[in-house]
């Protein structure tokens, strides 16, 4: 095996990548569970408040995070049960679902966001230039879209016509 192929820079910037990736997924883990979150409940509370109506289609939800429909049907299910989202049927689809934060699930948010910006600032985007964090957002963008097309599904547009009511928490 050629000794230079480890340095080659495609390595290196993978190997980057997932070290500030493990890095920053230690920090996140530590300050979600202090507020009763796992990481795929943060994200997905943060993907459905990001999105309009606070909603997504529930195949929409898989798409967008690493979780298989069923993994998502497992996660909803539990965060339903929490009373952080709830369900809705689809007006145009019976064979649909949506899943929708609850007034709890923004509330949880509101409470987690504020450590959560702090370690962001601290240990990722406090370390780059204006500039420098606008060409990295653009990259990873490009990344993003490339290795996983589906990671913005529903996520445009308006709220459907018949937005679901929110149940009270």
């Amino acid at each position: 095996m050629d000794e230079n192929v480890f340095a080659d820079p495609r390595i290196t910037a993978v190997g980057l990548f997932y070290e500030v990736h493990a890095g920053l997924t230690t920090r996140f883990a530590a300050q979600f569970e202090e507020h009763g979150l796992s990481p795929v409940e943060f994200e997905v509370l943060t993907r459905l408040a990001r999105s309009p109506g606070n909603q997504l289609r529930m195949t929409d939800l898989a798409a967008q995070t690493s979780l298989s429909t069923s993994g998502v049907t497992r996660v909803v299910d539990r965060m339903e049960r929490d009373g952080l989202l709830c369900r809705s049927a689809c007006p145009s689809d019976r064979r649909s679902s949506y899943a929708v934060v609850t007034g709890a699930g923004l509330a949880r948010l509101d409470e987690t966001l504020p450590g959560h910006l702090r370690i962001i600032e601290e240990w990722f985007t406090g370390q780059l230039e204006p500039d420098a964090l606008a060409a990295l957002l653009d990259s990873l963008r490009r990344i993003r879209d490339a290795v996983h097309p589906g990671a913005t599904a529903g996520s445009t547009g308006s709220a459907p016509a018949e937005a679901p009511a929110e149940t009270a928490s």
